[in-house]
Formats: C-alpha cells, sequence, structure tokens
C-alpha cells in the first residue's frame, strides 16, 4: 500500500509535513501555471482519500511559482482530442478529488495567488478557507474557449456567490479580485501583497490544535447538511452534535472552561 504522505511517491504535489500534524501541499507545475492535468487529479484523490487515516490534521494547500492554478490543462485537452465519453470520465474524476477534498473531513486553507481560474477557481472551491492577497485575481473563461465548466463550478462556485454572478463570469470572462472578491464570498481573507501563504500557515497552525473529530464534523458533515432538507439537516445535526460533543477527548477543554482557564473569547482589537 502507498504512504499517502510519502512524497517521494507523487510527481504533480510537493508534500510537505510540518508539526502537530499539519501538511503543506504544493501543486507543482509552475511552468505551466499549475494547470491541472491527469496526474495531477490522480494526485489528489490519493492523497485526499487517505490523508485523515494517516493522521493529517490540516492541509495548507497552494501552487508553486507566481499562480495558484490556471484551470484545466488545455495542451494536454487539445492533444487528447477526447471523446465525449473520455471527457466526462475525466470530469468525473475531477468530481472525485473535489469531493474527497470538501467532504474529507480534513481542514483544507487555501493560500491564493495569482490566476485562480476555471478548474483552478473550482479546485480553491473545495477547500474549506481561501485566503488571498489584492494580486489574487478569479475567473472562469470557458465561455471564451469554446467548453463548459466540469468540476464542480455549477455547483460550489454558484453557491459561494449565486447563480446569476457564477453564469456572468462564464459568459463575459468577468474578473474579480481584491476586496470585491471577498465582499462576494470568493475568499475568507485578504492580506497584504504576498502574504497569502502566511496567513494561511497561521490559520492551518491554529485548526491543526482542534481535536480531529471535531474538525472533521465540521469538514464533513457541515457539507452533508447542506444538502439536505431543513429537517433531515435538524436530525443530522443532532446525531453529529450528540456524538462529537460528548467525545472522551473534549473533556479536558470543557474542564479548562469550566475553571476559567481556558482562553476566552475577545472582540477584535
Amino acid at each position: 500500500m502507498i504512504d499517502v504522505v510519502n512524497p517521494d511517491t507523487y510527481e504533480r504535489l510537493d508534500i510537505t509535513a510540518r508539526d502537530n500534524g499539519l501538511y503543506v501541499v504544493t501543486l507543482n507545475r509552475p511552468e505551466k501555471r499549475n494547470a491541472l492535468d491527469v496526474i495531477t487529479i490522480e494526485e489528489l484523490i490519493r492523497f485526499f482519500s487517505g490523508a485523515r487515516m494517516a493522521g493529517v490534521k490540516a492541509v495548507l494547500l497552494e501552487g508553486a511559482g507566481d499562480h495558484f492554478c490556471a484551470g484545466l490543462d488545455l495542451v494536454e485537452h487539445w492533444k487528447a482530442d477526447r471523446s465525449p465519453d473520455d471527457f466526462m470520465h475525466v470530469c468525473l474524476r475531477w468530481h472525485e478529488a473535489f469531493n474527497k477534498m470538501e467532504y474529507g473531513g480534513v481542514p483544507i486553507i487555501a493560500a491564493l495567488k495569482g490566476a485562480v481560474v476555471g478548474g483552478g477557481l473550482e479546485l480553491a472551491s473545495a477547500a474549506h478557507v481561501r485566503v488571498i492577497d489584492p494580486g489574487t485575481y478569479f475567473a472562469l473563461p470557458e465561455g471564451q474557449r469554446g467548453i463548459f465548466t466540469g468540476g464542480g463550478a455549477t455547483i460550489r462556485v454558484s453557491d459561494m456567490i449565486g447563480k446569476y454572478r457564477m453564469i456572468d463570469m462564464i459568459l463575459t470572462g468577468r474578473v474579480y479580485q481584491g476586496q470585491e472578491a471577498v465582499d462576494l464570498g470568493l475568499a475568507q481573507y485578504i492580506v497584504e501583497e504576498g502574504g497569502s501563504y502566511a496567513k494561511a500557515l497561521e490559520l492551518a497552525e491554529k485548526v491543526a490544535q482542534n481535536l480531529p473529530l471535531t474538525n472533521f464534523a465540521i469538514c464533513s458533515a457541515v457539507s452533508h447538511m447542506n444538502n439536505m432538507s431543513g429537517m433531515d439537516a435538524a436530525y443530522a445535526e443532532a446525531f453529529v452534535g450528540g456524538i462529537v460533543n460528548t467525545q472522551p477527548a473534549a473533556r479536558e477543554r470543557l474542564e479548562a472552561f469550566a475553571n476559567k482557564t481556558a482562553a476566552r473569547v475577545r472582540p477584535n482589537t
């Protein structure tokens, strides 16, 4: 069985272990602006399928070079001259990768920079927290390329910014960046130029200190509940809460709160 956290087993991803179960996963095709080819998608599936079982507590996802990800490797796609059936199955593998990310239960903090375009935005939208700097820009240029989204933009991006804004992005090639992108929901944090990695690392280190079962519930159950009816979601939330809120590992933290030795929630200064 391949060790999913062994960096020597990856060609497109650079895997680096840090303290406390935090791993940095870097898209490592800077010469292609980290465009997503078949190999990259398969490696994302492999890593995120086994990450939780391998003891990964949080992931910082980034791209090597000046850009996060420019989307589908259009040159590979053009050269492959795929049949409709072939490309449908390519899309299904993208969905497999991004579903493993969103529903896998390991917090993923994305440090975004430069291009977050097409499939790169679909990849980023599968992360749980996204950090940008003023130079980060988002686009869905599929309309101008004569193609259509295939990695979940119609699901996740429309959920983040609304159906009609997403349609506008695809139809017109509209680009969002900076504070406007945050205000629309494409990212949750904006920091100074070049600072997205440092902020994402700070957040990833923080969430890696949470109890793994709690993080699993936050980064898996919430997405599942959003796919349910209100009544079903309420039942599921009660069920998950019953398990997570009574876990033995939480007793020490609850005791610290009861004894007033735990950190308090304070307003921002």
